[in-house]
C-alpha cells in the first residue's frame, strides 16, 4: 500500500490496508452485503456468492467479489438508527446495532414504511446525540493538535470577538497569568483571562494565580480544554466573579458563535451546518 500510495498519510495508509485486507480475507461466501446507494436513495441488499478476484484489466476496480443482489429497498423503510450505522465513512465495515433490523428486511416483504407508521422512531435520540458527541469530540481534538500555548491564546480571543467583546491578547512572556483582556464596551469592567492548552485537569492553586493577578472590580474567565479538580470547581463556586470553562463549554460556544469565527480558524475546524432529527416533545 505504501508503494502504490507513496504520497499518503501514515494513518491512511494503514486504514486503506485494513479495507482490503477485510475484502480479500474476512468476507466469506454466504455473508450479507449492505450497500446504501446515494445516486438512487436506496438500500440494496445481497450475499456474497464468489470467492476474491483480482482483475488487472479493471484500472478502477481491480479488486472484485460477486456479490448476488436480494433486494432494493428505499431508505425511509429503515429507522434513523439504522442509516446512520451504515452512513460511515468507512467504506468497508461491519454492522452491529442494526443487523436484526437488515436481516428482517431481507426475509419480509418489508413493505410497512416509516411514513405508514404512527409510532415514532426511538432511534432518533440516539442517533442524534451520537452526531453531537462525535462533532464535539473531532472539535476538542482539533484544538487539542493545532493550537498549543499562544495559538490557542489567540483563538480564544477572536472566539470572543465573535461573541461581542473587544479583545487583545497580552504581550507574550510575561508572568502575570493574564492572557487575554477583553471589554463588553467602552467601559468597566474589566475582564481577565487565563488560557491553558495542556491535557491536564486544572487544579485549584492554577486559578488562584488568576484571581491575584485581578484588580479590584475585574471579572475573570478560565478557559482550559480539559477540566478542573474538584478543590478547583469549589474554589471557582465560592469565588464567582471568575468563570471557568472547560473543554466541553468552550465547544459549545464555538458551535454557536462558529460562523462569526476568521476564516482560517473556520478552515482549520471545518464544520458544515446540518439539520438533524430529534425526538419530539409534548411542548
Amino acid at each position: 500500500m505504501s508503494d502504490a500510495y507513496p504520497k499518503a498519510k501514515k494513518q491512511a495508509i494503514a486504514t486503506n490496508t485494513g479495507q482490503v485486507y477485510r475484502f480479500t480475507n474476512e468476507i466469506q461466501v454466504g455473508d450479507y452485503i449492505v450497500f446504501p446507494s446515494k445516486k438512487d436513495r436506496m438500500i440494496n441488499l445481497g450475499i456474497v456468492d464468489g470467492e476474491y478476484n483480482y482483475v488487472p484489466e479493471s484500472s478502477d476496480l481491480v479488486n472484485q467479489r460477486n456479490v448476488k443482489w436480494l433486494k432494493r429497498i428505499p431508505r425511509v423503510n429503515f429507522s434513523q438508527g439504522a442509516l446512520y450505522e451504515v452512513g460511515s465513512a468507512m467504506t468497508l465495515f461491519m454492522i452491529k446495532n442494526y443487523a436484526d433490523e437488515y436481516l428482517s428486511a431481507l426475509e419480509n416483504d418489508f413493505k410497512k414504511t416509516i411514513s405508514a407508521d404512527d409510532s415514532e422512531d426511538e432511534s432518533i435520540g440516539a442517533t442524534a446525540e451520537d452526531i453531537q458527541d462525535n462533532t464535539r469530540d473531532f472539535i476538542l481534538k482539533e484544538l487539542s493538535k493545532q493550537l498549543k500555548g499562544y495559538d490557542l491564546e489567540n483563538f480564544v480571543a477572536n472566539l470572543m470577538e465573535a461573541m461581542g467583546y473587544k479583545a487583545e491578547v497580552s504581550p507574550h512572556g510575561g508572568d502575570s497569568g493574564i492572557d487575554i483582556v477583553a471589554y463588553k464596551d467602552e467601559f468597566p469592567p474589566r475582564i481577565v483571562v487565563q488560557v491553558k492548552s495542556s491535557d491536564n485537569d486544572i487544579k485549584e492553586t492554577t486559578i488562584q494565580s488568576l484571581k491575584g493577578a485581578m484588580s479590584p472590580g475585574d471579572y475573570g474567565v478560565f478557559v482550559t480544554l480539559s477540566n478542573y479538580t474538584n478543590n478547583a470547581k469549589n474554589f471557582l463556586e465560592k469565588n464567582p466573579i471568575i468563570r471557568g470553562i472547560n473543554g466541553t463549554e468552550l465547544v459549545d460556544l464555538i458551535l454557536k458563535y462558529y460562523d462569526k469565527l476568521d476564516d482560517k480558524y473556520r478552515k482549520m475546524i471545518p464544520l458544515k451546518m446540518v439539520y438533524i432529527p430529534v425526538p419530539k416533545t409534548d411542548d
